[in-house]
């Protein structure tokens, strides 16, 4: 598959191309025409030029048709994100469902007309007029994608923008292009014109640099590390911000819990796309009285995740990103362990396969739970009370969801008020959601504003508000 970077619609005549390769293999995955800082500044100025808008039904139509085609696609954009993420074949059949559920949503959403009416009458001071509010799309907005979720990101920022009208370029990691490039390319056959979507892979400073720091650009939408989101922030200038970061979740599991549906929500948390989602559980707080029990529990039910080919229906944990990212994992853990920490299923790693890992006994300050570690982690840390155990869930850097596991009504309010993230969900894994809902964490993790098709599409819209003599 030799994939070209697209600036309006147009494919790129670069003679520099990216090879993808698979992370479990090293087998070509395909290969993408890198663009250039000429081609950024070709796309901005398409963005801009003037054209006819979409009206609300042909691009609620666009997204309608752009869904059908990739419902029909699934296996092949399954096996797609495969070949370039080693995520298992479970995972991506997964994530192109869900992608579809984003085109369904945003499709709806461009139907909906959200302006609100204010009579002015209704005050000594009014007068007999009406106020009437509407929504513009931006001008331009750039969306900035990870690797970790190779299409359902994309289809988070790019659907929405769609459905709002807004023109967008979109910047892909470079090491998983391929689906991105092919869902714009779903994108143009089911009708969008060219110059409302660009897709840019190359080098973050040669395309991301030069797209952030542009003071033509209206947004930056961003999902991706701390450090480089924060980066953006520090240089983007006067422009909107949607930045969703790292995470760093807790999974409470206190006293009177349900014992199997902890364990299948922490190894379902944990090890979920191999565990690298920002809402993955990466920490497992466990209230004393039941901590052996559900620790012995915990164990027998992941041995039945298995790792390994992530084109073997059977497996269940596929690869991380790569080779250097599993490295790093297994540092972590014996780092760990060096502290008093106890390996008490997996640890291995061959390549960038990294088995699903439980460790116990985990030092508060060790740096697998200090840090954000993006792999199939699952460490257990002993907690004395609720307060204890919403303490430690509270006391780092990130705030982005939480779950906790009880059959306690107050002990469950009590955690919903207390906890320090955007998300808290009670009885399942942190990383619940669904793809209309709104989304997004505080500290480190978020600047508050969320995302979700609702949300993104406000993001990417001003409200204009008029009034009329009535």
């Amino acid at each position: 598959m030799n994939l070209p970077s697209y600036v309006a619609g147009q494919p790129i005549a670069s003679a520099r191309t990216l090879e993808v390769r698979c992370p479990y293999d090293g087998r070509l995955a395909g290969t993408v025409r890198v663009a250039s800082r000429a081609d950024v500044a070709a796309a901005i100025e398409a963005a801009l030029k003037p054209g006819d808008p979409l009206t609300r039904h042909q691009r609620s139509d666009i997204l309608d048709k752009a869904r059908r085609l990739l419902e029909e696609r699934r296996e092949e954009f399954a096996h797609l994100i495969t070949s370039e993420s080693g995520l298992c074949l479970r995972e991506t059949r997964y994530e192109v469902g869900r992608a579809s559920d984003v085109l369904r949503f945003a499709a709806m959403e461009a139907l909906r007309d959200d302006g609100q009416i204010f009579s002015c009458d209704v005050t000594p001071h009014g007068k007999a007029r009406k106020i009437f509010t509407l929504r513009d799309p931006l001008s331009l907005v750039v969306a900035i994608t990870p690797f970790n979720h190779p299409l359902n990101q994309v289809a988070h920022k790019i659907a929405p923008a769609v459905a709002a009208g807004a023109p967008v370029i979109l910047k892909p990691a470079t090491k998983v292009p391929l689906s991105a490039v092919r869902f714009c390319e779903l994108l143009y056959e089911a009708g969008l014109p060219g110059r409302l979507l660009s897709v840019l892979v190359g080098p973050a400073a040669e395309i991301a640099d030069p797209l952030v720091t542009d003071p033509r650009v209206d947004l930056i939408t961003f999902t991706g590390g701390e450090e480089v989101g924060k980066r953006i922030a520090a240089t983007a200038g006067y422009k909107r911000l949607v930045l969703e970061l790292g995470g760093n979740d807790p999974l409470i599991i206190l006293n009177d819990a349900d014992l199997d549906l902890a364990v299948t929500l922490a190894a379902e948390g944990s090890f979920r796309n191999s565990g690298q989602r920002c809402t993955a559980v990466k920490r497992i707080l466990v209230e004393q009285g039941i901590l052996e029990t559900f620790t012995a529990k915990f164990v027998e039910k992941a041995r039945e995740y298995k790792c390994g080919d992530p084109f073997d229906d059977a497996t269940k944990v596929g690869t991380v990103i790569d080779e250097a990212a599993a490295i790093e994992l297994e540092d972590r853990v014996k780092k760990a362990v060096a502290a008093g920490a106890r390996v008490l299923l997996g640890g291995h790693r061959r390549g960038a396969l990294l088995e699903p890992t439980i460790i116990a006994n985990v030092p508060r300050d060790a740096e697998m739970v200090v840090c954000e570690s993006f792999g199939p982690l699952a460490p257990i840390l002993a907690v004395r009370d609720l307060d204890d155990a919403i303490a430690l869930a509270n006391s780092t850097n990130y705030g982005l969801s939480s779950g906790v596991v009880t059959t306690d009504l107050n002990r469950a309010l009590a955690c919903v008020r207390r906890l320090k993230t955007g998300t808290v969900n009670i009885n399942e894994v942190p990383g619940y959601r669904i793809e209309c809902s709104p989304f997004g964490g505080i500290k480190d993790s978020g600047l508050g504003i969320k995302e979700g098709v609702i949300e993104a599409i406000k993001s990417m819209t001003t409200v204009k508000t008029f009034s009329l003599p009535w």
